[in-house]
């Protein structure tokens, strides 16, 4: 398995860094095993859905960030379950936390967003998990892209659990709009449900068009990613991105 770069910044300000997209499903699973499988990808930002909402949800999240030598950057019960980890590299200009229309008898649902510097670079940041109802995921998928333009910055990443394969007419109106990761540069493998049967892509990070992906996909076989981690630790494989992201 070809080796992802590790995080670095280069001498022109240039910012290479790795992105996890990742739902945790509200840590119920073996939360060891997730934060095995974090650590192991290195990342400097973690993109969660299902993140706890409920009862000392805060905690819960910030004892898995300490787990994997994170922090939390924002989201959580506040953003209905999209929230951002980040390391220490990471310079934080702004995080707003944004809950989406509610439509009577679903879920409410919400986006993480923040403005973060690596280096010389400036990026924008959104965490979302779409609706499983189509009409309303469609919607949502709208409200990403215009979130994304509204965000005042010339770089940014987006991803979640879209709830809907690559074919579908919301994922396709993403990709219209920004890079499919995946698509761009395939690493690792692709599906990301479930652990024990993957067989589908429901989950993705999507980049702006002038940001380099240098490879994209789930790290199985990844340096540390085990098996029986990915397996334990909830019922989504995670998508693993190193992205060159250009000066500001």
């Amino acid at each position: 398995m070809a080796l992802l770069p590790d995080s670095h910044t280069e001498p022109d300000g240039s910012a290479v860094i790795r992105v996890l997209s990742y739902n945790i499903r509200s840590m119920r699973d073996d939360t060891v095993a997730l934060a095995r499988v974090i650590t192991a990808c290195d990342p400097d930002l973690v993109l969660i859905q299902e993140a706890p909402r409920f009862f000392r949800w805060r905690k819960k999240l910030s004892r898995l960030a300490r787990a994997a030598n994170l922090v939390v950057l924002t989201g959580g019960a506040t953003a209905a379950g999209p929230a951002i980890l980040c390391n220490l590299r990471a310079t934080v200009e702004r995080t707003e936390d944004v809950l989406l229309p509610l439509t009577p008898g679903l879920h409410r649902r919400g986006f993480a967003t923040a403005v973060v510097r690596f280096g010389g670079a400036r990026l924008g940041v959104l965490s979302c998990h779409l609706s499983l109802q189509k009409d309303e995921r469609r919607e949502q998928g709208g409200m990403l892209l215009d979130r994304l333009a509204g965000m005042g910055v010339e770089h940014a990443v987006a991803g979640g659990d879209l709830n809907e394969r690559p074919a579908g007419r919301t994922f396709r109106r993403l990709a219209d709009g920004l890079q499919d990761c995946w698509a761009t540069a395939p690493w690792g493998s692709e599906y990301t449900s479930t652990p024990l049967d993957p067989h589908q892509r429901i989950d993705a990070i999507f980049a702006t068009q002038d940001i380099d992906v240098l490879g994209c996909g789930v790290p199985r076989g990844h340096a540390g990613v085990t098996e029986t981690d990915l397996r334990a630790a909830t019922d989504h494989l995670p998508v693993l991105a190193a992205l060159k992201i250009p000066a500001s």
